[in-house]
C-alpha cells in the first residue's frame, strides 16, 4: 500500500496510456461521411478531415498534416500545460513542511489522519496549490491520442499514406520514431526534475519513456510521430516558460542570500557576545 501511495501518479499515467491502447482497439469499419454518432460521426470523422485539409496544403504530405494538427493541438492546451508545471514545481516547493507534517503525525489511527488531512488541505490552500492538477492535461490529451490513432488507422487515404520512411498506418520498420519519442518524453521529465526544489519521482522520469517506447513500438507510426511532436514541443514549451536552468540559478541565489545572512547574523552575535551585548537570536 505505501508503494502505491508512493508511485500513484506514474501508476495513474500508465493506467492512462493503457486505457489509450485498449481503446485505439475499439472499431474497425471505415471512417466516412457516413460514419453515425459523435464519437465516429463527429469526433473521429472531423479529426480525419483536419489532417487531411491540413495535408492538401502541403502537396498531400499526411505526414506533415499529423504534425502541424499536433502542434495546434499543444499551443491550445498551453494555458493548461503551464498551470500544471507550476502547480508542480509549486508541490514540490512545499515537500519540505509536508515532510514535517508526516512527522507530525505519524500514528494511522482515524482521528490522527483526519488531522493529517486538514493540515495538509491547509497547506495546500496557503501555497495555492491542487494536487490533482498535474493529471488534468494528460486528460484532455486522451481523446486527441485515441482520436488520432482511429483517424489515421480508419480513413482509408490516411492508413495507407507514406511520409518519409513509414507507411503511417503501420509500425516504424526501423523503430526511429519510437525511440525519438521516448527521447523527447526522457527530455522533458528530466528538465522537469531539474526545476524542482527537491529530487522526486526518479522512476516516472525513466519508466514514462520506455512506456512511450513501448506502445508506439507496436502501434502505427501516425501515433509514434504525434508523440515525438508532442513530446518535442514540451521540451521546448519547458525551456520557454519554466525553464529549469533559469529556476536553478534564481534558487542558488536565494539559498547563497540566505546563507550569507546567517553567517553575518552569526557575526554580529558573536561581536556582540564579545562587547557583553545582548542580541536577539
Amino acid at each position: 500500500m505505501e508503494f502505491l501511495k508512493k508511485r500513484k501518479r506514474l501508476l495513474l499515467a500508465i493506467g492512462m496510456l493503457s486505457l489509450i491502447v485498449f481503446l485505439s482497439a475499439c472499431g474497425t469499419e471505415p471512417i466516412s461521411s457516413e460514419s453515425t454518432g459523435i464519437w465516429e460521426g463527429v469526433i473521429i470523422y472531423n479529426f480525419a478531415r483536419a489532417i487531411i485539409w491540413v495535408s492538401n496544403l502541403f502537396g498531400e504530405n499526411y505526414g506533415i498534416g499529423i504534425i502541424v494538427v499536433t502542434a495546434i493541438i499543444r499551443a491550445m492546451l498551453i494555458p493548461f500545460t503551464n498551470i500544471q508545471q507550476k502547480n508542480m514545481q509549486q508541490m514540490n516547493e512545499i515537500n519540505p513542511q509536508m515532510e514535517e507534517l508526516k512527522q507530525k503525525y505519524p500514528s494511522k489511527d482515524a482521528e490522527t489522519q483526519e488531522k493529517f488531512k486538514e493540515e495538509q488541505q491547509r497547506l495546500y490552500s496557503e501555497a495555492g496549490v491542487n494536487p490533482y492538477m498535474g493529471c488534468l492535461p494528460m486528460l484532455i490529451q486522451m481523446p486527441v491520442f485515441i482520436a488520432l490513432y482511429q483517424a489515421v488507422n480508419r480513413t482509408p487515404i490516411l492508413a495507407t499514406g507514406d511520409f518519409l520512411w513509414v507507411n503511417l498506418g503501420q509500425p516504424d520498420p526501423y523503430f526511429i520514431l519510437p525511440l525519438l519519442a521516448g527521447l523527447f518524453t526522457l527530455g522533458h521529465s528530466v528538465l522537469m526534475s531539474m526545476g524542482r526544489a527537491t529530487e522526486s519521482n526518479k522512476i516516472m522520469t525513466y519508466v514514462m519513456p520506455l512506456f512511450i517506447v513501448f506502445i508506439t513500438f507496436r502501434l502505427s507510426s501516425a501515433l509514434a510521430l504525434y508523440f515525438t511532436v508532442s513530446n518535442g514541443f514540451s521540451v521546448i514549451q519547458t525551456l520557454l516558460f519554466q525553464n529549469p536552468f533559469k529556476i536553478r540559478k534564481e534558487r542558488q541565489t536565494k539559498e547563497e542570500q540566505e546563507r550569507e545572512a546567517e553567517r553575518q547574523r552569526r557575526k554580529a552575535m558573536k561581536r556582540a557576545q564579545k562587547y557583553g551585548r545582548n542580541v536577539k537570536k
